[in-house]
């Protein structure tokens, strides 16, 4: 599937009276309304951070350099002359993330910038010089001599001036689909090569014919799918009944049990800037892209909760005493599924829209580390909690998104799908994100005397970094609840722990007429 847009059509005239609608077209979803009228400390070579203006997570980049590419609408601090001293590190790690990053290109690209900046700056010299020896007493013929260099030299500049922009307009352009490195203990090779962290529990045996989640949905009367295929399309779904109140026990529960570790809640925008997207690495626009964008506008629908929570702090520089920042961040989130099909995505499995509880960090770079394991066992204890059989893994380096240092996935066993499941993931990012977005902190070091008599220079800011981790995505989990927990009889048990938050059901019965 290609570029996906909403549409709004405001202006087009009818017969009939307003209304709302959902109309597919090719490779778009257009919404229309239509009227009757017209309207790591350690590791400095290893967490260094690259920032691509639209480096796909989950995808790799597919662009290319294009020296007509339209002026970036906003710039990344990507730290070029690291990148040049150290090509051989990021050289490998393209290749183990099976990234088409064009490092030549980049390369190439600075060393032309870095020249042409130099002659820029050597012709300032040269003017600044012809000014200074204007101000003295000269000879008419020597004045109008340095007149005429004067003249000569301003219009060089301007020239030179207009080319080092697009130069850098272009190095940032090339420079979007370099990812970030990569922690040294992931392993390298495609998904098959990720590694167990550690496997909890075992699958359940049953002694009677099990049912997939979507049978037992329609048994049960939970969920609908074909009516909202009628009126959404597929991979879009209605919960009724106890499934509507095991939606909103799930979050609620979540959410109660991550503030306990001190993380604060937010509900966010669910619309949000193309600009956002872009900083926080996924790609909102081309081929096989996961993002709704709004045609006519700079705005998308969000994929996570990730993307707004990111932007909060963006462009701004946190005291660090205020770090870490911690949040638990309830959105419904919209994804085009590009590229999905197959039976192992049918039912609640992979759907465009859904609700999600998601986790994010923002610390200082040698906390990063230490935050990704309190995420990773946050999400180990709630899974455990409700008795999930899941195993964690360390996931190989082809399987890394763009922003990604290192992710961990839980997958958990479903026994109507026979096979294991992606419930959630963990990622620390680094400074990819912060560098893009432009999150800083300074250091609390006590100020040094500048050369001026009483004057303090303020410590040098630094690049936060930034990680996230899935609590709670509701519709797989309820794909693990309903298949782990049916009964001979059709029913349905809920876990202990969520009782208390859907008024004390605990079983979910067949409905009989």
């Amino acid at each position: 599937m290609g570029l996906h847009k909403l549409r709004l059509a405001a202006a087009v005239p009818v017969t009939f009276s307003s209304r709302l609608f959902l109309k597919p077209f090719t490779n778009t979803l257009t919404l229309g309304l239509f009227s009757r009228h017209l309207q790591p400390r350690n590791k400095p070579l290893l967490v260094r951070a690259f920032s691509a203006s639209a480096a796909v997570q989950d995808i790799p980049a597919t662009q290319t350099s294009d020296s007509s590419a339209a002026r970036p609408l906003w710039k990344a601090a990507i730290d070029f002359k690291w990148i040049r001293d150290n090509k051989e590190a990021v050289e490998i790690n393209i290749r183990n993330r099976n990234s088409n990053a064009n490092l030549e290109a980049v390369l190439q690209l600075y060393e032309n910038m870095v020249n042409l900046q130099k002659e820029v700056e050597r012709l300032r010299e040269e003017r600044n010089n012809v000014a200074k020896k204007m101000k003295g007493k000269l000879e008419p013929s020597e004045r109008e001599r340095l007149v005429e260099e004067g003249k000569n030299l301003k219009e060089s500049l301007v020239t030179l001036e207009e080319d080092l922009v697009k130069l850098k307009d272009e190095l940032q352009h090339v420079a979007q689909s370099i990812p970030n490195m990569t922690h040294p203990d992931v392993p390298v090779g495609g998904e098959d090569s990720s590694a167990i962290r550690q496997e909890v529990g075992s699958p359940r045996e049953f002694s009677f014919p099990i049912k997939d989640h979507l049978q037992l949905g329609k048994d049960l009367d939970l969920i609908d799918f074909d009516s909202a295929a009628e009126v959404s399309g597929s991979k879009f779904f209605y919960l009724k009944n106890e499934a509507v109140l095991l939606e909103m026990a799930l979050l609620n529960w979540t959410l109660s049990q991550v503030m306990k570790k001190g993380y604060t809640p937010l509900t966010t925008p669910e619309i949000v800037r193309s600009s956002i997207v872009e900083k926080c690495g996924f790609q909102p626009r081309g081929d096989n892209t996961q993002v709704y964008s709004i045609d006519g506008t700079d705005q998308c629908l969000i994929g996570t909760a990730e993307i707004p929570v990111g932007g909060i702090h963006m462009d701004s520089i946190l005291l660090e005493s205020a770090l870490p920042l911690k949040y638990i961040a309830f959105s419904h989130c919209f994804r085009t599924e590009a590229g999905a099909a197959g039976a192992a995505t049918k039912g609640l499995y992979r759907v465009h829209q859904f609700s999600k509880a998601e986790m994010f960090v923002i610390c200082q770079p040698e906390d990063s580390e230490s935050f990704h394991q309190e995420l990773i066992q946050i999400e180990e204890d709630l899974f455990t909690s409700l008795g999930l059989h899941f195993k964690t893994l360390d996931m190989a380096t082809a399987d890394l998104g763009a922003p990604a240092y290192r992710k961990f996935d839980i997958e958990a066993w479903m026994p109507g799908l026979g096979r294991f499941g992606e419930i959630s993931s963990a990622s620390n990012c680094t400074d990819y994100q912060s560098r893009r977005l432009g999150i800083r902190y300074r250091p609390s070091e006590p100020p040094q005397t500048g050369p001026k008599k009483g004057k303090a220079n303020l410590p040098a800011t630094k690049f936060v970094h930034t990680l996230n981790a899935t609590a709670c995505a509701v519709p797989r989990m309820m794909v693990c609840l309903l298949e782990n927990y049916q009964q001979e009889d059709g029913s349905v048990v809920i876990p202990e722990p969520l009782r208390p938050f859907m008024g004390g059901i605990e079983l979910i019965k067949p409905k009989h007429k």
